[in-house]
């Protein structure tokens, strides 16, 4: 049984509630049981100088934590002067993810910046990031479409990501904290609509695993992101 009496294939519940923040062209807060992140979507009409002149756009991300996010507070990294490994190599894998849906030639010659705060953390930040982050996305380029500063919709398809494990011998998807603290082996996924997989992050922690233990894995992300994008969906036509 797992601490959370779910199923092996069993995700928390997702809720996505949309227009949360007033300023922000697309803003969303998305949960994963009690994993709460505050995706927003801000758009400037400039760009990095390296992207200057090239006649794309560019989609960012960037990834905090507050203070007490945790069952601990944790120090404000701004108040340290430099971020954390683990917070550079999220905010970089949110940008790749959604740079992976997004024709940046239809975007045009402007950038949009993802902001994703852990308002409250429970195993699977980074995954709710993502997840809530392509909702964020997708109403901020509805916006620029709907003002027509652009003609052609550049965001292809869906993304989404949902963390899988190991616990006990059993494949399990979707880990909390409780489950994703003791695992033998965990895995993130992130998926794109219609079978493609963008990027795996795959680790043994306390045993190693074989090829099948993954497609296991692999077939239960599957099973949870065909969820979340049922939850995307709905969330921005509720818009």
């Amino acid at each position: 049984m797992r601490p959370s009496g779910r199923a092996p294939d069993e995700m928390r519940a997702i809720a996505i509630e949309t227009g949360f923040t007033r300023h922000a062209e697309g803003s969303c807060l998305i949960s994963f049981g009690d994993t709460r992140v505050l995706c927003t979507a801000s758009v400037e009409e400039r760009l990095p100088p390296w992207m200057r002149g090239k006649g794309e756009g560019w989609v960012t991300a960037e990834y905090s934590m507050l203070p007490r996010a945790t069952h601990t507070r944790g120090g404000r990294e701004a108040a340290k002067g430099k971020q954390s490994g683990r917070t550079q190599e999220i905010q970089r894998l949110i940008g790749r993810s959604l740079r992976s849906v997004t024709d940046l030639k239809l975007l045009g010659e402007r950038q949009i910046t993802l902001d994703c705060d852990v308002i409250q953390a429970d195993g699977g930040t980074r995954t709710a990031a993502i997840s809530g982050a392509w909702v964020a996305l997708r109403l901020a380029i509805g916006g620029l479409m709907a003002s027509g500063a652009i003609k052609q919709d550049p965001l292809t398809r869906k993304v989404a990501a949902v963390s899988c494990g190991i616990c006990d011998e059993l494949p399990v998807l979707d880990l909390d904290y409780a489950e994703d603290a003791n695992a033998d082996a965990d895995a993130n996924f992130v998926l794109i609509e219609g079978g493609h997989i963008a990027e795996v992050q795959a680790t043994a922690e306390g045993a190693t695993y074989d090829e099948e233990a993954l497609l296991r894995l692999l077939r239960l992300a599957r099973t949870g992101c065909a969820q979340i994008f049922a939850a995307q969906d709905r969330a921005v036509a509720s818009r």
